[in-house]
């Protein structure tokens, strides 16, 4: 007989409730920033969130039409293949050699439900457990997470203000062990906004090339490029690295369809076929209406991208300017994206409205309890001391919200 120490109760079992695997996920900080912003709203208050990196335009109206068109079409009412439907790979495969140079068959193009899940199918795919992945720091808050669901093992490489953000060769090459697998690359870069030029993606490209590394490279923010920079294509500027580059993009950002979810992943064949076995388990086909809609706006024109990139451009520097003015705040000039990075450690320690600032995880609540203005501190980005706002918002609230934070701390003392 089980002695009494060992022995559980009636219904319940020794196994924990939830697995290590999942358990150890943390929630999505800037989805959690944003929902807070939303619920805070939603209850009167009159709350600005800089947290979602969201485009405020609709999606162009002929993609929105060409939705509607194929709800009524019987052909999207049923199961599609689990890569993709073939025209819109194909299309993927046009717009991608259209837009960055790079030429690739459908065959080659996996669809996916939104740019996370590109994310998290291309480690799935290329990583064994104990693999490492050497992530440049400040990163997007998805990536280390999709990581570790995969069995890798993320290894921060951080970069600051000094050098805008962007991690050298030396950088990678001092952080490279016999375990390193992978490489993340993210330019034009959430949060920072940093993008590579052409000779930094090259010299990263010819470096992983000669150690016998995998690339995965994030180009999503392709199109939100300012002040003269471009968005280099890592197989493009190295093509020896094709069979060994996974790429990753979406409509999310530039035709403003983050809520349509449709992503896609780009790379050698054998890498495409094994996520597509593996999506055919998940998740089956991506929704055929949004596969549609997705169809019309990577093969029509760029004019709505254009616009927004306008748009986006001149609050760039609007924000920039307003936060360089606060004492305390440093903030670089972005070259891409729709964010800014500021950093404000020369806050920590100081004092404001009585309670003495520990870290920017406490920073932003004090802002957000004070100021009613939600930001993402730089903790969710493995680099404490920042903050990251997006400007993806109305110019009005834009400079409403910054006003409000900048009246808030400057009554930091001390």
């Amino acid at each position: 007989m089980a002695s009494p120490e060992t022995t559980s109760a009636p219904g319940t079992s020794d196994f924990p409730r939830i697995s290590k695997r999942i358990g150890g996920i943390a929630e999505s900080a800037t989805l959690a920033v944003d929902a807070k912003a939303k619920a805070l709203k939603a209850a009167g208050r009159p709350v600005i969130g800089f947290g979602a990196g969201e485009p405020d335009f609709p999606t162009p109206d002929a993609v929105v039409a060409a939705a509607q068109a194929a709800c009524a079409d019987p052909r999207n009412h049923r199961y599609t293949p689990a890569a993709g439907l073939p025209e819109l790979r194909e299309a993927v495969a046009a717009k991608t050699l259209r837009d960055s140079g790079y030429a690739v068959t459908a065959a080659q193009v996996l669809i996916t439900n939104g740019g996370k899940q590109a994310v998290y199918q291309a480690f799935a795919t290329v990583l064994d457990p104990g693999d490492e992945v050497l992530l440049p720091a400040p990163y997007w808050t998805t990536y280390p997470e999709a990581i570790t669901l995969a069995g890798g093992v993320p290894v921060q490489v951080t970069a600051d203000e000094a050098t805008d953000y962007l991690v050298t060769v030396e950088q990678l090459e001092a952080a490279r062990t016999p375990r390193t697998k992978v490489l993340l690359l993210c330019s034009p870069s959430n949060p920072t906004g940093a993008v590579h030029s052409r000779e930094q993606i090259t010299a990263i490209g010819e470096w992983a090339l000669e150690h016998g590394l995998w690339v995965i490279s994030d180009e999503i923010y392709e199109h939100l490029v300012y002040d003269g920079a471009e968005a280099v294509s890592l197989p493009v500027a190295v093509p020896a690295m094709a069979d060994r580059t996974i790429v990753l993009n979406g409509v999310a950002k530039t035709y403003a369809m983050t809520g349509w979810r449709v992503g896609w992943l780009i790379g050698p064949t054998d890498v495409v076929k094994a996520a597509a076995n593996l999506q055919s388990h998940l998740t089956s086909n991506v929704a055929n209406v949004s596969q549609r809609a997705a169809l019309e706006a990577v093969s029509g024109p760029l004019d709505a991208a254009h616009a927004m990139r306008a748009a986006f451009d001149r609050r760039r520097r609007t924000i920039v300017d307003m936060l360089s003015a606060i004492p305390g705040v440093t903030c670089p000039t972005p070259k891409g994206a729709f964010y800014v990075y500021p950093s404000v450690k020369a806050l920590i320690g100081k004092s404001l409205r009585g309670t003495t600032i520990t870290d920017t995880v406490q920073l932003a609540a004090l802002i957000l309890e004070h100021a009613e203005v939600a930001v993402v501190p730089g903790e969710a980005f493995g680099t404490p001391g920042y903050l990251r706002l997006s400007y993806a918002l109305g110019d009005d609230d834009l400079k409403t919200g910054v006003a409000r934070i900048a009246e808030l701390l400057g009554e930091v003392e001390g």
